[in-house]
């Protein structure tokens, strides 16, 4: 095997990361993961996650946890409702279509694929600031930790990877929209009418441009999200989200001619977090040439906006196709399993970023409506 008395050091302890060190280990790799996180009790913000059939749920069946994630998610139909807060269409859940596409609290899928590792796979408090070719190995640089050594190294340390320009010079953009995420904790206390607006769904809404998509069982928060064109000048400055109180005026303010359950919840958030959505362009060539084995998987290797539900899923298949070329057989070096990975990933992490770039020019249609986007879901 062409990591036999290899040792791979995998950037990220995110869904991609882990899947890829847990599909690592089932074929006896020696595999750590260093992640930039305290601990693993540290509790990841935004919304939940939906792992496609054909995707993400492949992933978890390969590495063996794909009941376990059964368990762990939560089946959701959908309610769309109009600017006064009426439903305007239902879509319910049937018996047949549980396992389609549940719908999973981001900590919950850490420690579900956490718990699937040897004990300490995973080194917490590990910032990368950078590598370095040292006696024919990987020296990884930490952030006031000691460093440490590795044979290969994965990058599956987010969007915004400070390590990524050893494999390609591209850089990351805006699209030019802009997602305000809020969390109520105990909404049905807290935001009662929009909780019963919810019913036990999923519920959106779309208006001349501004949208909303909300899940009312986030672990038991009601998270959601508010989407619109990224503001300029002074509308931009408006939005102070360090200061709480603004963003509910700003957002109460935008929602003005709107039902008074939308402002039911905005006044209910306790927390708010503003990000403008990125991408990372893939049409410029990467580097053939590298010191040692690296390469990027996940939102290192394709950022991209979450308009197509894709993100995660397209990461989980980087982790099995490139697990599965590393550990097949098929090749005969390291560099050439990886470099056949990246062909492949690609082009199908365009295609994904081509379906996501073209629903959010969609949504921002002044007549945009969710009726007629529910695949998006």
């Amino acid at each position: 095997m062409l990591l036999q008395n290899k040792h791979v050091a995998i950037l990220g302890a995110g869904p991609v990361g882990l899947t890829m060190a847990r599909l690592l280990q089932l074929k006896n790799v020696d595999v750590t993961v260093y992640e930039r996180d305290q601990n693993a009790e540290i509790r990841i913000w935004g919304g939940t996650l939906d792992l496609h059939k054909t995707s993400g749920q492949l992933a978890m069946e390969k590495a063996g946890l794909l009941e376990n994630y059964y368990q762990a998610a939560i089946p959701m139909g959908v309610n769309v409702a109009d600017k006064l807060g009426h439903i305007v269409f239902s879509k319910e859940i049937k018996p047949e279509e549980q396992f389609n596409n549940p719908e999973i609290n981001r900590n919950s899928l850490r420690t579900l694929l956490f718990n699937s590792l040897k004990p300490d796979t995973v080194v917490w408090d590990r910032k990368v600031t950078g590598l370095k070719e040292h006696n024919g190995q990987w020296l990884l640089q930490f952030e006031q930790q000691a460093a440490a050594m590795a044979d290969v190294v994965i990058v599956a340390n987010g969007g915004m990877s400070k390590v990524r320009s050893y494999i390609t010079d591209a850089k990351v953009e805006e699209t030019g929209t802009l997602i305000i995420q809020g969390d109520v904790p105990k909404p049905e206390i807290n935001c009662p009418d929009f909780y019963r607006l919810c019913d036990g769904k999923r519920l959106m809404t779309a208006k001349n441009g501004n949208l909303l998509v909300a899940n009312p069982y986030n672990s038991g928060s009601l998270s959601y999200g508010v989407i619109f064109k990224t503001p300029k000048g002074p509308d931009m400055d408006a939005l102070d989200f360090s200061d709480q109180d603004a963003v509910v005026r700003y957002l109460l303010q935008r929602f003005s001619g709107w039902g008074d359950v939308y402002k039911e919840l905005f006044r209910a958030t306790t927390f708010f977090v503003g990000l403008p959505t990125k991408k990372l362009p893939l049409d410029q060539p990467w580097k053939i040439a590298r010191p040692l084995p690296v390469t990027l998987i996940g939102d290192a290797a394709h950022l991209m906006p979450p308009f197509a539900g894709q993100g995660v899923n397209t990461g989980l298949m980087d982790a099995v196709h490139l697990s599965e070329n590393l550990t097949g057989g098929n090749f005969e070096s390291i560099e050439a399993a990886i470099q056949d990975y990246e062909q492949r990933m690609l082009v199908y992490a365009g295609e994904a970023q081509k379906e996501s770039e073209e629903n959010e020019k969609q949504m921002h249609d002044p007549d945009f409506s969710f009726t007629s986007f529910i695949h998006w879901t």
